[in-house]
C-alpha cells in the first residue's frame, strides 16, 4: 500500500562565522525566526556565526533546525540550537543536501566556504531547477553587485536569473517571505511515495 505525505518546507541557510556586523547578526536571527514562524524546516552547516544567529531565531520561534556537514571532517561543536544532524560523505552531497528539496535559499555574508555554497545555488538554480535565492543584507547584496559588475553573475537568453531576489533587511524579508508562502500555498504540494512494508 502506498502512503502520500508532503514533505516538510525546508529553508537552506548559508553565512560565515564571521558577521560583518552586529546588524547583520541580528538580520541573520530575523531570518531563522521568521522562516521557523512560515513553518520552514532551517539547514545551514550548523556551527557560528550568522549560522548560530539564525538557529537561534529559528528555534526561539518553534522552528527544527538542522546542521548538514562532513561525515569525516571535524569543524568543531554545533551551535546549541541545532536538533538533527546530516553527515554525508562528500562536499558534492554537503551541496547537494542544501539545495535538491530546498524551497529557498537564503545567503548571507561570510568567507570563502560561504562563497562557493552561494555560486554553487546561482549554477545550480540557473541549470537544475529555479529555486529562489535569497541575498540578505548588505554584505551579500555588495556581492551580487560585485559579480554583476565584473560579469560573472549575468542574465542569458537560455539562463534566466529570475530566481535571484535581494533583500536589504527585515521588512523586505517578511514581504519576501509572504510572497513566497503564498506561491508555494497556490501550487500543487510537492509529494513522495512511501511503500510501507508489510502493506
Amino acid at each position: 500500500m502506498s502512503h502520500r505525505f508532503e514533505r516538510p518546507r525546508t529553508a537552506s541557510f548559508f553565512g560565515g562565522v564571521v558577521p560583518a556586523s552586529e546588524e547583520e547578526e541580528t538580520l541573520a536571527n530575523d531570518v531563522g525566526r521568521e522562516l521557523a514562524a512560515a513553518g520552514f524546516v532551517l539547514q545551514h552547516g550548523g556551527y557560528n556565526g550568522l549560522m548560530e544567529a539564525a538557529a537561534g531565531g529559528a528555534s526561539a520561534a518553534g522552528g527544527e533546525v538542522v546542521a548538514v556537514t562532513l561525515a569525516d571532517v571535524d569543524w568543531g561543536e554545533f551551535n546549541p540550537y541545532v536538533s538533527r544532524v546530516i553527515r554525508v560523505q562528500k562536499m558534492g552531497d554537503r551541496l547537494h543536501q542544501f539545495l535538491d528539496d530546498a524551497d529557498v535559499v537564503v545567503a548571507m555574508g561570510g568567507g570563502v566556504g560561504t562563497l562557493h555554497e552561494i555560486t554553487a545555488a546561482f549554477w545550480y538554480s540557473g541549470n537544475v531547477r529555479p529555486v529562489p535565492v535569497w541575498l540578505v543584507g548588505q554584505t551579500a547584496m555588495r556581492l551580487a553587485a560585485f559579480l554583476r559588475s565584473e560579469r560573472w553573475l549575468f542574465e542569458s537568453p537560455t539562463r534566466s536569473l529570475g530566481f535571484l531576489s535581494e533583500v536589504s533587511d527585515s521588512t523586505e524579508l517578511r514581504q519576501a517571505l509572504s510572497d513566497l508562502t503564498s506561491d508555494l500555498d497556490t501550487n500543487t504540494p510537492v509529494t513522495m511515495t512511501r511503500q510501507m512494508e508489510g502493506d
